[in-house]
């Protein structure tokens, strides 16, 4: 059994044992312990499909396609056809978050202090002696209680107010709009583990799709010019790519 192999197993016991800790009531995990408990998963979670992806790199064929997905995925995934479908999902999100952006640079309450924010979070952590507390999950709330007692709401709140611009910016415009609409459902999940429902479920779902169809979704933007030209890590766009020397042309010539 090779090492890479020996760490995959490694990793996997241990990430099947810590969650198990935590699912199952019966250990009565609870506090501090909790908490460490449940980075050990995650970490431990993310080492994992990290070992996995290398080591079907090393298998021969691994880039041959096992499964064949329908064809009416291809095109609304693939197709820059398709591209019409995902332009009006991804100007609804850009004004959106545009808005929000906005709205929250005009009070005072974010960006004079962010006392907004602080009363948000009060709110969220707080647990009352009936009903259900607007977090379910201990570690976000042990989170948040950080970012209260460090006094972080200050530049927290503008951290926020041109993160929403931006992400808005990129969707309006098809600016590299995969990663805009990451970090729009990455707020969204922010703001749903806090409590917070409203529109969110929504524009959450339109930006798993919007991530999706990254390579055809900003095809009727500036990410028609900009992915050609920058590419991907793993397959750099022309402006990255060396020039090939010619046959019988040494390199460097």
């Amino acid at each position: 059994m090779s090492s890479l192999r020996a760490i995959i197993y490694g990793l996997g016991v241990v990430a099947a044992v810590s969650l198990a800790l935590l699912v199952i009531d019966a250990f009565g995990l609870t506090g501090d312990f909790r908490t460490i408990v449940t980075w050990i998963f995650w970490v431990t979670f993310v080492a994992l499909l990290v070992a996995l992806f290398y080591d079907a790199r090393l298998e021969p064929g691994n880039d041959e396609v096992q499964i064949q997905g329908p064809g009416f995925a291809r095109f609304l995934f693939n197709n820059r056809a398709a591209s019409f479908f995902w332009l009006p999902i991804r100007l609804f999100l850009g004004f959106a978050w545009l808005d929000a952006g906005l709205t929250k640079l005009g009070e005072a309450s974010w960006t004079g202090g962010g006392a907004g924010l602080l009363g948000y979070w009060n709110n969220a952590v707080a647990v009352p002696e009936s009903g259900h507390a607007a977090i379910t999950y201990g570690w976000y709330r042990n989170f948040l209680q950080l970012l209260i007692d460090t006094h972080s709401e200050g530049w927290f709140a503008w951290l926020i107010t041109f993160g929403e611009i931006a992400v808005g910016l990129g969707l309006i415009f098809g600016i590299l709009t995969g990663i805009a609409a990451f970090f729009g459902a990455l707020m969204n999940v922010s703001y749903l583990l806090a409590g917070s429902s409203s529109s969110n479920p929504v524009m959450f779902t339109f930006a798993i799709g919007v991530m999706l169809a990254w390579k055809v979704a900003g095809y009727y933007g500036f990410d028609r010019w900009l992915l050609p030209r920058l590419g991907t890590p793993w397959h750099p766009g022309s402006v990255f790519q060396r020039d090939q020397p010619k046959a019988g042309q040494p390199s460097g010539a």
